[in-house]
């Protein structure tokens, strides 16, 4: 992995830490069989999103305030369009062009497995498919050993609802930022690697976000926090 850049962002809050929950998605087959249909994709999207949802006011799962989606200041110099996930704090920024940033409260993976660095998304899926990794099966082969052969789509399904892939030049890293059938896993350490989003919260962001744009992944030493 390319080390993460420092960017000039500073922290303010403690992290409230969320029960971590032991099932974390990493990747999904490119040339999946089947695909939902637009119909079936809007069933389920409502299916996961509360009845009035304000994205950021809603709250049906119970997370902390904080965690809720919010708009906040952002520093100059800051490449609109880019995100910034702070693993101190579990934030997400997603870098505005008019001098302000959506915040959201994320999970990010579990003891070692976090994996700081700058990537480029390449890749957007909706209702993504998900195959666990041979280094997870290898890892915690009671847990994925069955699902070898993936899993369909859907709001069970590990990935979620939207998933955004990361990549370091042409390489896929099989890290996602992505949505969350665990949704108070929010605030905690509970994936594989990924990052992950209450998935009414990704639907919200993934037609922000621009193929191509950059995810800094920051290691947790770095100061950054709720104003960027």
């Amino acid at each position: 992995m390319t080390g993460c850049r420092k960017t000039a962002l500073t922290r303010r809050h403690f992290v409230v830490a969320a029960a971590a929950l032991f099932s974390p998605p990493v990747t999904e087959p490119l040339l999946a069989d089947s695909w939902p249909g637009a119909a079936q994709e809007a069933a389920w999207d409502a299916e996961v999103t509360p009845p009035g949802f304000d994205l950021q006011s809603s709250n049906p799962w119970g997370l902390h305030p904080r965690f809720l989606p919010q708009r906040v200041e952002a520093r100059a110099g800051l490449v609109p369009g880019d995100i910034h996930v702070d693993a101190i704090a579990r934030y997400l920024y997603h870098i505005g062009d008019d001098g302000t940033a959506m915040r959201y409260g994320v999970a990010i993976a579990r003891g070692n497995l976090y994996e700081p660095g700058t990537y480029t998304i390449r890749r957007k899926v909706k209702w993504p498919h998900w195959t666990p990794t041979r280094s997870m099966i290898a890892r915690d082969p009671e847990i994925y050993a069955d699902l070898a052969d993936g899993m369909e789509p859907g709001p069970t399904n590990p990935l979620g609802s939207r998933a955004l892939y990361l990549y370091v030049g042409d390489r896929d890293t099989y890290l996602r930022i992505h949505g969350s059938p665990h949704p108070r896993s929010i605030g905690g350490r509970a994936s594989s690697g990924c990052v992950r989003m209450v998935m009414a919260h990704i639907n919200a962001l993934y037609p922000q976000v621009e193929i191509g744009s950059t995810a800094h992944l920051h290691p947790p030493e770095d100061n950054v926090g709720p104003h960027v």
